[in-house]
């Protein structure tokens, strides 16, 4: 069995962004020589997620929706009182609703390979979540398999 690690970076937008990444994942499986397997994601932050599901405008604006309703950015959060939490940056955002939408989702995803290909549905899509940026995300890679 053959594993390869990689890592994607993505410079993102402002807030809560839904990226497809499905065509990332894809120029790096061409260049292995693994056919049948696993592709490990993972997103190596805590305010940002992954999923598995359609990429339709329409849809990502609704879910968009919903993870605000269920962490208002308004709300108040203990995480945001900065001035209690010790060792943390000048610049440290106040940003408890962009973890506690993390946590909603997941951070990680399991996509069969099969002869060379992402084993996904005809819908399905890999979606990557920036819920507080902009900044730049990395994400890890794993393909295992033959």
């Amino acid at each position: 069995m053959q594993i390869i690690n990689e890592i994607i970076e993505i410079a993102t937008d402002n807030q809560i962004k839904i990226y497809n990444i499905t065509p990332l994942i894809e120029k790096i499986l061409v260049k292995t020589s693994i056919q049948n397997g696993q592709v490990l994601l993972f997103s190596r932050h805590t305010t940002t997620a992954l999923a598995i599901n359609e990429y339709e405008e329409r849809l990502l604006e609704d879910l968009k929706v919903y993870l605000k309703k269920l962490a208002p950015p308004s709300e108040k959060y203990l995480h945001n009182d900065l001035h209690l939490r010790p060792n943390i940056p000048p610049d440290e955002p106040m940003n408890a609703h962009s973890h506690l939408m993390a946590m909603t989702l997941s951070t990680s995803e399991i996509i069969p390979l099969i002869n060379g290909k992402l084993g996904l549905g005809t819908w399905q899509s890999v979606l990557f979540f920036e819920l507080d940026g902009p900044r730049l995300r990395t994400l890890s890679i794993q393909i295992c398999g033959q």
